[in-house]
């Protein structure tokens, strides 16, 4: 039996009222994870020939290939080096979505060692990064080898906000294709244990449980995934409530920033905390910066990549890094 992305609606059902709402973690699953580290996709970022939807991009090109282009067409920027392993599962995935989608979008593959104006451009900390070009300007992002279902749902929650601003987006059939129906998978008794601890609160046995699942199976996504849900839950029991009135008081104040936006996930309160995060971003500077933009792409990880509160801050959170 499949199991769920706990992200479908844990974070959004959590509520600080004496214990977070974990149950969807037990619940059964609706989707199929996709291991992206396939031999076939082992080899290097940008090898082969790229066609038309596919174009390797250097500093003198970008102009021309990534700024003039996207006002026709969004522009996915791949920012790769050849070192980054992760990179080289990314790659080969973008590589083929842009193959298949006929035209609705255009894969730009920079090297940021060998353009390292352009990863300076985009603020790049680590790869492999993601952004979404349209209209001249960056409209959303992602950062890590997300699985293929996911980058799926990016790219199709991409595609239906731009559709009606670039006259070259093709029609919806177009965009990234679906993925296929999951199957089923035989019980799991290592999730079934860690799945029992959550249903009596026992967090830190749940966190042990995933993280024993990780070392044997450092690659399982519905563990990375849980493992999130648990650490948030137990990060969200342990804030005092009136850590909001400090943030509110002191927008400096990084430490009660981050607390108050995980009360206000964990209180369902989700586009308020994201808009707090970007607000601080906006005001603040090198590693305080860094830190709180690292942390909302944290709580981005607690929702589903199709979620609109999540595709909206993704592009609140471009707008303020660029």
């Amino acid at each position: 039996m499949t199991r769920p992305d706990p992200r479908q609606n844990a974070a959004t059902s959590a509520a600080l009222s004496g214990a977070v709402d974990l149950s969807s973690l037990k619940a059964r699953a609706d989707a199929n994870r996709q291991q992206a580290d396939s031999p076939s996709s082992a080899g290097q970022p940008g090898g082969g020939q790229p066609g038309a939807s596919v174009i390797e991009v250097t500093e003198s090109s970008f102009q021309a290939d990534v700024v003039e282009r996207s006002m026709q067409v969004p522009v996915v920027v791949d920012l790769w080096a050849d070192w980054c392993q992760p990179c080289k599962q990314l790659s080969p995935i973008l590589e083929r979505l842009a193959g298949e989608a006929n035209g609705a979008w255009v894969l730009a593959k920079v090297d940021v060692d060998a353009n390292p104006r352009i990863a300076q451009v985009f603020g790049v900390q680590s790869i492999p990064m993601v952004v979404a070009i349209a209209g001249g300007q960056p409209v959303d992002a992602f950062q890590g080898a997300l699985p293929e279902p996911q980058i799926q749902q990016w790219l199709t929650s991409l595609l239906d906000a731009m559709r009606e601003k670039l006259p070259g987006i093709s029609a919806a059939e177009n965009a990234a294709p679906a993925a296929e129906e999951p199957e089923e998978e035989p019980e799991d008794s290592r999730f079934t244990e860690a799945e029992a601890a959550i249903e009596r609160g026992d967090y830190a046995a749940a966190e042990a449980a995933y993280q024993n699942i990780l070392a044997a199976e450092p690659a399982n996504e519905q563990a990375k995934a849980a493992l999130a849900q648990v650490q948030f839950a137990g990060r969200a029991l342990a804030h005092d409530p009136s850590v909001l009135a400090r943030a509110d008081a002191d927008p400096g104040d990084v430490d009660a920033q981050l607390a108050a936006a995980e009360i206000e996930v964990a209180g369902q309160r989700v586009e308020e905390a994201f808009d707090r995060l970007i607000a601080a971003i906006r005001q603040l500077a090198g590693d305080d910066r860094d830190r709180v933009r690292e942390h909302l792409v944290g709580l981005f990880e607690l929702f589903p990549a199709d979620d609109p509160r999540v595709a909206t801050a993704r592009r609140n959170l471009a707008s303020a890094l660029f």
